[in-house]
């Protein structure tokens, strides 16, 4: 059953998590360079655990509590890099050292709705499966 909704929602995860964070800004410096994921070892290699998790989520289709627990650990992982990106942004006062935040600051926070979106179509197919074992 890989054609389901939740699916859709873990691959735009996977699309957003492993291509979007290397052609979005994440942060413009003073002097005018644009930081992207690529520049930065340690948000690159966070993106990709991401986009893995949400990968291994899709292949677990036919174990839906597995999936839901590995899409739990995305949302965690995810928070993490909000997290990061909103430190670094508190922290760095305005023109000193970052002059403009960019759109690729976000990336965690889209991937995280859809990861409870499809964590709650998850909840749905495991609702709907007790309920007709019930009536068995």
């Amino acid at each position: 059953m890989i054609q389901r909704v939740q699916t859709v929602f873990l691959l735009i995860v996977v699309v957003l998590a492993a291509v979007l964070p290397f052609f979005a800004s994440l942060w413009t410096l003073d002097n005018g360079t644009v930081i992207f994921a690529k520049d930065e070892m340690y948000i690159s290699v966070a993106f990709y655990v991401s986009a893995i998790l949400a990968f291994i989520a899709i292949l677990l289709f036919k174990n839906r509590k597995n999936q839901f627990v590995v899409n739990r650990l995305n949302m965690i992982c995810n928070l993490f890099i909000l997290g990061f990106f909103v430190s670094r942004s508190l922290n760095l006062s305005g023109e000193t050292v970052v002059s403009e935040k960019g759109i690729g600051m976000l990336i965690p926070l889209f991937s995280i709705v859809f990861l409870v979106l499809a964590n709650r179509f998850i909840k749905k197919d495991e609702d709907l499966v007790k309920s007709v074992d019930r009536l068995r």
